[in-house]
């Protein structure tokens, strides 16, 4: 399986959600943390705290369908594990998250921002474990 470089694309992308988070932070002062958010608009608080949440959510969905129509690319999405693979991959994630209180993005965006110490070694630890199971998956399993 090839993996393609896209270094430009992949730094505005990267600007827009440090914009995103900043913000976020500066207007409201919540963290970006899209396992959060979600989590939140679930179950919200108050219906104040699912309004900006829905909104949030509401431009993840939107913004690609709406870069899509303006500017005329959509990038060919494959997915190269079976749904089963999916499941179990979602459930690793969603105890992951609840054990490091936390997901990639607010630890990873947010939390490395602030310079917090338990978001440095979450992230540290996210990371190891996705080069874990990049090789188990590609040279272990065969994928």
């Amino acid at each position: 399986m090839e993996t393609e470089f896209t270094p430009l694309i992949s730094l505005a992308g990267g600007a827009l959600i440090g914009l995103a988070a900043v913000l976020l932070m500066a207007v409201l002062g919540r963290i970006m943390g899209a396992t959060g958010v979600l989590t939140g608009a679930i179950v919200p608080y108050t219906r104040s705290d699912w309004s900006w949440r829905a909104a949030v959510l509401a431009g993840m969905v939107s913004a690609p369908v709406l870069a899509a129509l303006l500017i005329g690319f959509r990038p060919e999405i494959t997915v190269p594990v079976t749904p089963l693979m999916l499941v179990v991959g979602g459930l690793i994630v969603g105890v992951g998250v609840t054990f490091g209180a936390g997901c990639t993005s607010g630890h990873g965006v947010c939390g490395n921002a602030r310079l917090s110490p338990r978001s440095l070694v979450a992230t540290g630890v996210f990371m190891v474990a996705t080069f874990v199971t990049v090789f188990v998956v590609r040279h272990v399993v065969g994928g």
